[in-house]
């Protein structure tokens, strides 16, 4: 048996509750598992579909940790547990055991200067685990960086279930909106700084100039939000630039399908990073290329000149130049056609494969 230990589970929504989702249910095929998770409203209904056994903690965060900390040193001391999958090091920092710990890293959450405060609580528990599993080659690094023992880590990147057969209905929505516009931008994510919004709306400014049917497709929300559709209006982009959120997965889904390029030339701010892109993945499913940013862990979910471009996001000549050369000559559909080829090498079925091995050696 293998006890997953997480934060962020669904019912839930959002990227980390679909990486710790994925990776439980593919590893019960495999493994007996028992997942502790944060309560969640509604979340009944969710745990009795599912073919492993979930323990809810409830209460404030501070108490909800110290609690979950306590059923899961109690269960690991009265039942035969071969390990501990931990979606984050404050998952583990309460865990007495000597049983075989694993810890995903992400990127941002590790992300603190050397020899500060939080720097020497995080690598006082990342070097007590068997393996720490980093998301990309990007948050390897930076975990070596910052003092993690370097012969504790190893890759795996996040996985995907093969995409959704795509609604016809929703399809039919898109081209009905989309109508003659092209080419065809998108961006899914939440609105905040890392993700760079901001300097694709410039670029965009100027290629509206070559290509006036162009339109950039943002679908999400976040603290910045507002800011960003005020920057639409300064740039007199009103009618270039569409705003969803809470949308159906199929109408998201069929917004990808339909666009030609998937834009998300991320930067690191302050502390924030991306650790690697699943969403990347996701729209190379759909036979959607890719622009990402060199900071972080994109060149991981990208192959640059095959699957897509990676950039400079702090450049902004760059992010305009490296969306106007796979525009031009309509570059992006071959990238597409390769990004859909080898988006199965992060299907859970395989990606579980690299779990089974470090479980295994331990």
């Amino acid at each position: 048996m293998y006890l997953i230990a997480t934060r962020s589970f669904p019912p839930e929504v959002g990227g980390m509750q679909s990486l710790m989702w994925g990776l439980a249910k593919e590893m019960s095929k495999n493994f007996m598992i028992k997942v502790f998770a944060d309560y969640q409203e509604n979340h009944k209904e969710f745990d009795k579909e599912v073919n492993f056994s979930i323990e809810r903690v409830g209460g404030i965060k501070f108490l909800r940790k110290i609690r979950k900390a306590q059923l899961i040193n109690e269960f690991l001391k009265e039942n035969k547990v071969q390990g501990i999958i931990a979606d984050h090091w404050k998952s583990l920092e309460l865990i007495k055991t000597t049983k075989n710990k694993y810890c995903l890293i992400h990127g941002k959450e590790i992300n603190h200067p050397k020899g500060s405060f939080q720097n020497k609580k995080i690598v006082k528990v990342l070097n007590d685990v068997e393996k720490v599993i980093a998301n990309s080659d990007y948050t390897k690094n930076l975990a070596i960086n910052i003092g993690v023992d370097k012969s504790k880590i190893v890759v795996i990147n996040p996985g995907v279930n093969p995409a959704k057969e795509l609604n016809k209905k929703s399809l039919d929505k898109v081209e009905s909106l989309l109508k003659i516009k092209t080419p065809r931008l998108i961006t899914v994510s939440r609105f905040d700084k890392r993700k760079n919004h901001e300097k694709v709306l410039m670029a965009l400014k100027n290629l509206k100039q070559i290509y006036p049917d162009i339109v950039y497709i943002c679908i999400g929300y976040g603290e910045e939000e507002d800011s960003i559709k005020e920057l639409v209006k300064e740039l007199d982009l009103g009618t270039q630039v569409m705003f969803f959120k809470d949308i159906s997965d199929d109408l998201k889904n069929a917004l990808i399908a339909k666009s030609n390029i998937f834009v998300m030339p991320s930067v690191i701010h302050k502390t924030s990073v991306e650790g690697f892109g699943i969403a990347y993945v996701e729209a190379a499913q759909y036979g959607v290329a890719s622009l990402g940013g060199k900071d972080g862990g994109a060149p991981d979910a990208i192959q640059h000149d095959k699957t897509g471009l990676i950039c400079d996001g702090n450049n902004l000549d760059d992010i305009y130049s490296s969306l106007n050369s796979m525009i031009e000559d309509k570059k992006y559909l071959e990238l597409g056609k390769n990004a859909k080829e080898l988006s199965s090498k992060f299907y859970w079925s395989n990606i579980v494969q690299n779990y089974k091995k470090i479980l295994k050696a331990s």
